[in-house]
């Protein structure tokens, strides 16, 4: 029981830390940081870096009671495919958009192409890494492994 939850706990963790990395992907471009000197340049990794951190740190408050929830019913219910998890994952993601666009006030609004495709793929890559962690194992008991054997299992009959 103590370790369900914490692989449920590591898992929520990393898929907020994936969140983080996947949002400010969106902000700070990979070409943007590939055109910064060699001079420029770690100052710019270790401000992504950051600006990562503090994204992960504002997920994992919103995700936190929802990815609690879906991480309970997963175990009660030994679910283990990632589809779950990245719908999962998708759906809290855009879940959280609409909670930013209920929020706005005045002109321009959060609802926009960009932004819709940057939480879908945080929530898709969030709701993986989770499966990838934790959500493989979920419902305890006997866990099949991945194995990547080439040749056919020996039927039992």
């Amino acid at each position: 029981m103590l370790a369900s939850v914490a692989r449920i706990l590591f898992g929520l963790i990393v898929a907020c830390l994936v969140a983080g990395l996947v949002q400010t992907a969106f902000v700070v471009t990979p070409a943007d940081l590939a055109g910064l000197s060699a001079d420029a340049l770690p100052s710019g990794l270790a401000n992504a870096g950051l600006l990562s951190l503090f994204a992960a740190t504002h997920s994992a408050i919103f995700v936190a009671p929802f990815g609690i929830i879906a991480a309970a019913l997963a175990e009660w219910q030994q679910v283990r495919q990632l589809l779950y998890y990245a719908l999962v994952g998708i759906a809290i993601a855009m879940a959280g958009l609409f909670a930013l666009h209920l929020s706005e006030v005045g002109g321009l609004s959060i609802l926009n192409p960009y932004a819709m495709v940057a939480y879908f793929m945080t929530g898709l890559a969030a709701g993986s890494a989770y499966w990838l962690v934790a959500g493989r194992f979920a419902g305890g008991g006997r866990h099949e492994r991945f194995s990547f054997r080439t040749e056919p299992r020996e039927s039992k009959a």
